[in-house]
């Protein structure tokens, strides 16, 4: 762990850590916007799964809230399709079913901790796992939950912090892996999110959302 520690501080005095910091804020920001806001941040990452961000991204610049909420799901599984998502039928589904959450934001607001949000999230929100909620929590301003995706199991196995990568994740072993990541993040110093953030560009040379 000592040598990831050294890398990330090294990161965080770099042109890396100003992106990182102003990535942050703009994440502090969205908690205060509009539930249409937290709406479309949840159907972005309920594309995510099984996909890439920046492709979640693309798409969410071009519909939006609007595209999200009102588009019918027919055509929004032929947007998808055009769009090159490798789900479009699933992830269609997925986001007409997110629509009866379309006032997120005072649904989670009545929850102080954001693992109680995390865990109402997988069990109400069809297509959000551990992983895809916690990205939500996260670009919606809640640091205290941790992204565990590929790329960060790529970083946690390449310096030691796990043994083996599993295929998939369990709750069990999600949470086993999150108290990995915040024993490193509280030697950082820093948040689950703000931590995520300096492992995903390790492993991608990208700091995205």
């Amino acid at each position: 762990m000592d040598s990831l520690v050294k890398r990330i501080n090294y990161l965080r005095n770099t042109e890396i850590g100003s992106i990182i910091s102003e990535r942050m804020e703009h994440f502090r920001e969205k908690n205060d916007k509009e539930t249409e806001e937290w709406f479309s941040e949840m159907c972005f990452c309920l594309l995510t799964a099984n996909s890439t961000a920046r492709l979640g991204i693309s798409i969410q610049n071009d519909i939006g809230f609007d595209g999200f909420f009102h588009m019918p799901q027919t055509e929004l599984s032929g947007y998808l399709k055009d769009k090159g998502h490798r789900f479009w039928n699933k992830r269609s589904e997925f986001i007409g079913c997110a629509r009866e959450h379309r006032d997120i934001k005072s649904t989670l607001s009545g929850m102080n901790d954001p693992a109680m949000m995390r865990d109402w999230l997988v069990q109400n929100v069809k297509g959000l796992g551990f992983k895809e909620a916690s990205h939500f929590l996260r670009n919606t301003g809640h640091n205290d939950v941790a992204i565990i995706d590929r790329h960060v199991l790529d970083v946690m196995h390449g310096f030691g912090l796990i043994k083996e990568k599993p295929s998939s994740l369990t709750p069990k072993k999600y949470m086993e892996f999150e108290n990995k990541l915040k024993v490193l993040a509280d030697k950082v110093g820093m948040s689950l999110a703000e931590l995520d953030l300096y492992l995903w560009y390790m492993k991608t040379g990208e700091v995205l959302k």
